[in-house]
């Protein structure tokens, strides 16, 4: 089994969402965060004074899935998430030993 954590610009998460959905993949836990990579965040001004965003918000899905729907999975995000401008984000891929369904009791594929 692999992780795959992908950390995108939030108006993207819905496009992925339906990608990873068209693959037939069903669940996903998404997070809100923050954080920058080369972009390094940006200046604004507010009420005339000019202050530094250092961590701009970004969304994180999670997804553990089978090995053999690794490629396509990651296919569905990086075609769903690109705009070809700084800050796309980045997919991070790990192995996973095992998962447990906490109802059930399943373990490895089955509680996937």
């Amino acid at each position: 089994m692999k992780k795959i954590e992908a950390i995108i610009k939030p108006f993207k998460l819905d496009e992925v969402k339906e990608a990873l959905h068209e693959i037939g993949l069903q669940g996903i836990t998404v997070l809100e965060a923050k954080g920058f990579g080369r972009q390094k965040g940006h200046t604004e001004l507010y009420r005339g004074a000019e202050y530094v965003v250092d961590f701009l918000p970004k969304v994180k899905i999670e997804l553990v899935i089978d090995d053999d729907m690794q490629e396509r999975a990651v296919d569905a995000i990086l075609q769903a998430a690109h705009t070809g401008r700084i800050g796309d984000g980045k997919i991070f891929i790990s192995s996973v030993e095992d998962a447990i369904r906490v109802r059930t009791g399943e373990r490895g594929k089955e509680a996937i």
